[in-house]
């Protein structure tokens, strides 16, 4: 009661002092502290018996990398240059008559070694200097499913073209015509195998999933990218020993290099095209050889 003559509350009689502040962590859910897969109430003081199932947060899908243009530029150039320069060069040295696993390494080494190098040189300019994590190189154990499933669409997109092909009279000649003709022993057979199924998907994939993909999206909407760089991968295996040929031979190859293009944007990685890429190669070889 206040005091009759000053009219204020008599010392003592006001109200508490306030409680500290908590030291420990707010009230809300955590993971249990009991080990159990859930998560439990605190209150701000202790543990209550009210749990829940424990949630995992929803993954944030990854954004789609890009490169700069003049990455894409360069890996066409590099490619192209090296490709026809390797092809003169074999039709040079098969006047000394070598063995032919050694043609198969100097068309390998010539073919694709400055391609390797741009690739290197593009991710420490640039990228972040790390050359798998800039083009995609990344395998997972899904990619045992997708990787065949990216080559069944390829196939579907090559079947497709032929039939419009064969419909529209263009000309096709394949790019392995003659192989099954020759002679070969068994170190060729290895060699050839190696190139085709090992050396030739993992360059390529590199240098047109990897660099021109994603150097063209940083220009170009996702499907005029991938389209652009399918048509360049159909480009870069004209030869001009196939003359006219080479009109079916790039529509053909250039689906195949939408598919797997359409494939590496959509997983935003390259391991499910190397190993399409591989299995694409290797039947392909494996009908050439068996004749």
């Amino acid at each position: 009661m206040p005091d009759a003559t000053t009219g204020r509350p008599p010392p003592g009689s006001g109200p508490p002092s306030p409680l500290p502040p908590p030291t420990g962590p707010p009230a809300g859910w955590y993971h249990d502290p009991y080990g159990y897969p859930l998560v439990r109430y605190f209150d701000g003081r202790q543990w209550t018996p009210h749990t829940a199932p424990a949630l995992e947060p929803a993954r944030v899908q990854e954004a789609h990398p890009i490169l700069a243009l003049q990455v894409a530029v360069g890996a066409v150039v590099v490619l192209i240059g090296s490709l026809i320069a390797s092809r003169y060069l074999l039709e040079y040295l098969v006047r000394f008559d070598w063995p032919i696993a050694v043609y198969a390494l100097i068309g390998t080494v010539v073919g694709y070694g400055p391609s390797i190098g741009w690739c290197l040189y593009a991710s420490r300019r640039w990228g972040t200097g790390r050359l798998f994590a800039d083009l995609g190189v990344r395998f997972r154990w899904s990619d045992a499913g997708w990787g065949p499933l990216t080559w069944l669409a390829a196939l579907g997109c090559e079947i497709v073209v032929i039939i419009v092909i064969e419909l529209v009279d263009i000309p096709l000649v394949g790019n392995t015509e003659g192989i099954g003709e020759l002679d070969l022993d068994r170190t060729y057979v290895i060699s050839l195998l190696i190139t085709a199924v090992v050396a030739a998907p993992f360059v390529e994939e590199m240098v047109f999933r990897g660099l021109m993909l994603r150097g063209l999206r940083s220009r170009l909407g996702a499907v005029a990218a991938v389209g652009v760089q399918g048509g360049l991968f159909g480009l870069a295996h004209v030869d001009p020993v196939r003359g006219t040929g080479n009109a079916g031979l790039v529509l053909v190859l250039a689906a195949v290099g939408v598919a797997f293009g359409g494939a590496a944007y959509l997983l935003r990685r390259i391991g499910p095209t190397i190993i399409a890429h591989a299995i694409f190669n290797g039947i392909v070889m494996a009908v050439v050889l068996t004749r």
